[in-house]
């Protein structure tokens, strides 16, 4: 793990636990769903010394994910959140059609999702790509093994917004204009802009779309 990193947050299964304690022998078929060629060599060359990787598969896109999937029928996809193409439990779905005992570990180097999300998604995981590789590739392993994993809460990430912003954050994603929501709140439409365009920044997020995206993935919208 990496200095300053907190330890992520694992759930073991009674089947999960009796798998490590017998040495994990159980060799794993492992998916990857990532835009980049880099990312694929780098984890080509990392799993492909794992002596529990029985083989490893790596996809560009979601269609070439699915099809993959239906054709080797992974224990685990390791998928990158931008590859997803928009809504990472759409493909979630797709993949469990194709391959119904695929589990799914997200990952992303950017953006921070919610356990609470992800969870909601269906999905087994998150998993922040800041982390080292090998910290990802054993993360891999455990949720292919069974276990749930997740990044822990983080209090930035809760206190990410003022009190002011959280109550706009609110009225955005349910709807309301700047003119409506400085009417609810009592305040300029000035001072309503200034405080749609710290959320933008905050969330890294280029307008309400994306802004309402974001939050729901880190779970802000959840603690409102």
């Amino acid at each position: 793990m990496r200095a300053g990193a907190e330890p992520m947050v694992v759930e073991r299964s009674a089947e999960a636990l009796r798998e490590v304690d017998l040495g994990g022998g159980r060799r794993l078929r492992v998916l990857l769903l990532d835009a980049h060629d880099v990312v694929h060599w780098g984890f080509k060359m990392l799993l492909g010394a794992e002596p529990w990787v029985e083989r490893f598969i790596a996809a560009h896109a979601p269609d070439e994910a699915v099809e993959l999937a239906r054709r080797h029928a992974p224990h685990v996809a390791l998928v990158d959140v931008t590859a997803t193409a928009g809504s990472f439990g759409e493909l979630y779905a797709r993949l469990k059609q194709a391959s119904p005992a695929t589990r799914v570990l997200l990952m992303s180097a950017g953006e921070r999702i919610s356990s609470r999300t992800a969870r909601a998604a269906g999905v087994s995981g998150f998993v922040s790509k800041r982390r080292g590789a090998r910290e990802i590739a054993s993360a891999a392993r455990m949720v292919g093994l069974g276990m749930t994993l997740f990044e822990p809460e983080s209090k930035a990430t809760r206190s990410l917004l003022t009190d002011r912003e959280r109550e706009v954050l609110e009225l955005v994603a349910a709807g309301a204009t700047n003119r409506e929501i400085a009417g609810r709140l009592f305040l300029s439409p000035h001072t309503v802009k200034d405080h749609t365009s710290a959320l933008y920044r905050k969330l890294g997020a280029r307008n309400r779309a994306e802004a309402i995206l974001r939050a729901q993935r880190q779970g802000l919208l959840d603690e409102l």
